[in-house]
């Protein structure tokens, strides 16, 4: 089973949610936990443990200056501006280069082949005995954060319980997160930003087919237009976290509700239970 959470925007309590359901799991059952928020991963504040790195590389295209004739064919394919030809040779622009290796094939001479570069890491740990924390680490100033989440997901492949935390927003990562996902949890929150987001969120995962219920989180009682919006489009409300003090206090210390507060554990595995597709 692998579950995706997800939100429209920042800010919504995602990787909270994704944190505590974790924890709750792994009271009775294994469970991987997959940070997909690349650019700035956080699971692992909640979940401490020594980690082991795997790289993350990309291909790159090379040029060999002695087959290269400059006839320009590389730059006039490439919609990155990855390469440029000049006068007497060919600029490469790595950060630019979306490893789809059309370069190498456009090449009347042979000249360009493809050389892996490092743009990341996996970090793999245990922090629990029953929990796998899998963090995906995009470098500073690279673009291919959906490389990263598919590394991520590779190494989480087979695990019979699968959590992934996606990136906050619609775009490419999100996409790549929540794709062959069996069901997706989108966290939002009772604002018109928060509301409008969800929209958007909800748009996608109908898109790829992913089964989607809705968390509220930080509610101040008045969820009408989310609730509404909700029932119009078929998406179950799983469930509802107040704007609470006392939840402040435990997330402000780095805290989790469903280990600190009493009743929250049984909260969170009730959540599980009602995602579209849990069997009881």
């Amino acid at each position: 089973m692998r579950i995706a959470i997800a939100s429209g925007k920042g800010g919504t309590g995602k990787s909270t949610v994704a944190a505590n359901l974790a924890w709750a799991l792994s009271r009775s059952r294994d469970v991987t936990l997959v940070d997909c928020d690349v650019e700035e991963p956080n699971l692992h504040l909640f979940f401490p443990a020594p980690a082991t790195d795997v790289p993350v590389t990309t291909p790159n295209p090379e040029i060999d200056a002695a087959r290269c004739t400059l006839c320009g064919e590389c730059g006039k394919f490439c919609r990155f501006g990855a390469l440029a030809v000049v006068k007497d040779c060919v600029l490469t622009f790595p950060h630019l280069c979306h490893s789809c290796g059309g370069c190498t094939l456009v090449c009347p001479h042979g000249a360009i082949r493809e050389v892996p570069r490092t743009i990341g890491r996996v970090s793999c740990s245990r922090p629990l005995s029953r929990l796998v924390l899998i963090s995906g680490v995009l470098n500073e100033g690279e673009v291919q954060a959906p490389a990263v989440i598919r590394a991520a997901k590779v190494l989480a492949e087979g695990h019979p319980l699968t959590l992934y935390d996606a990136s906050p927003g619609t775009s490419c990562p999100v996409i790549e997160t929540i794709a062959g996902s069996d069901a997706c949890i989108l966290v939002t929150e009772s604002t018109p930003f928060g509301l409008h987001d969800l929209s958007l969120a909800a748009e996608v995962a109908e898109k790829l087919g992913t089964p989607a219920g809705v968390v509220i989180n930080r509610s101040n009682g008045q969820d009408e237009a989310t609730v509404a919006f909700c029932r119009e489009h078929g998406l179950p409300v799983l469930m509802t976290i107040p704007f609470s003090r006392e939840i402040a206090a435990v997330q402000n210390r780095g805290g989790l509700i469903s280990r600190d507060l009493p009743g929250w554990e049984e909260r969170f595995a009730g959540l599980f239970r009602a995602i579209p597709g849990v069997s009881p």
